[in-house]
């Protein structure tokens, strides 16, 4: 059940044969069936959530119980509440399975253990903060200085794989856009292309 965290780390750091096991022993694996709940806002966080199969999402409701869909992770990726995982306090996101998933989790002292015990992991993680930190501002960036059309067009460019898996209300609350302006710039670019 490892197979894609062991390939991630490897395309990042060199990790020995014996380093492996190592690896593995620091992480508790999790099932989740579509709609079940990693995480719900307002309780503590106590994992990161590396994704084996399936898609997640990671989203707020305001006030008025809109959703605000903040990150989506599908094999390959992390997803947790950074903030809450690491200052231990309560959650602002509720993490979701939008298809049946496979995790492999990990606790902060674990992830401390891992990180002061096994040559590298200290660099991988520190790659994968580095990576989401630039992510983070490209996705603000395009949000805030593109059309509607534009930024859906983008996510088309750089992640396809969310918008033929995740629902479209989903998608259009990642985009910031109703389902309904949504729903029409696909007719519009799928009458273009």
């Amino acid at each position: 059940m490892h197979e894609q965290l062991i390939k991630g780390i490897r395309e990042k750091i060199t990790l020995t044969e014996e380093g492996e096991p190592q690896v593995k022993k620091f992480f508790i694996p999790k099932k989740l069936r579509k709609r079940q709940y990693l995480l719900n806002a307002g309780d503590v966080c106590h994992h990161i959530a590396f994704v084996e199969k399936g898609l997640m999402r990671s989203f707020s409701v305001d006030e008025g119980g809109y959703e605000h869909v903040m990150q989506f992770a599908m094999e390959g990726w992390w997803i947790s509440d950074m903030a809450s995982f690491l200052s231990q306090e309560e959650a602002i996101y509720n993490i979701e399975a939008l298809e049946n998933a496979e995790l492999l989790l990990l606790t902060k002292p674990a992830m401390d253990e891992m990180i002061d015990g096994i040559p590298g992991m200290e660099r991988y993680f520190r790659l994968l903060m580095q990576n989401s930190i630039i992510a983070l501002q490209r996705r603000i960036r395009v949000v805030q200085t593109y059309s509607a059309e534009e930024v859906y067009l983008k996510l088309m460019e750089v992640q396809p794989e969310i918008i033929s898996r995740a629902p479209q209300q989903h998608v259009a609350s990642y985009l910031g856009i109703t389902p309904e302006t949504l729903s029409r710039i696909r007719k519009q670019v799928s009458t273009r292309r």
